[in-house]
C-alpha cells in the first residue's frame, strides 16, 4: 500500500509539471499575436485620434 500511494504522489506531481509547462508554452506563444493584436489596435485608433504624426517611427504629437 505505501507504493501505491507513492505512485498516486508521483503521478499527481508528474501531471502538475506538465499542466505548467503547457500553461507556459500557451503563454509563450500567444506573446506575439498578443504584441501584433495591440499594435494593430493603436495603428486603427490612431487614424482617428486628434493627434498628428511626428516621424516615420510610428509616434505621435497633439496638434496645436
Amino acid at each position: 500500500m505505501f507504493e501505491h500511494h507513492l505512485h498516486e504522489i508521483r503521478h499527481a506531481e508528474m501531471l502538475r509539471r506538465s499542466e505548467n509547462e503547457r500553461l507556459a508554452r500557451e503563454v509563450r506563444d500567444a506573446r506575439p499575436a498578443a504584441r501584433r493584436a495591440a499594435r494593430r489596435a493603436g495603428r486603427s485608433s490612431a487614424v482617428h485620434a486628434p493627434e498628428g504624426r511626428v516621424s516615420s517611427q510610428g509616434r505621435y504629437a497633439r496638434t496645436a
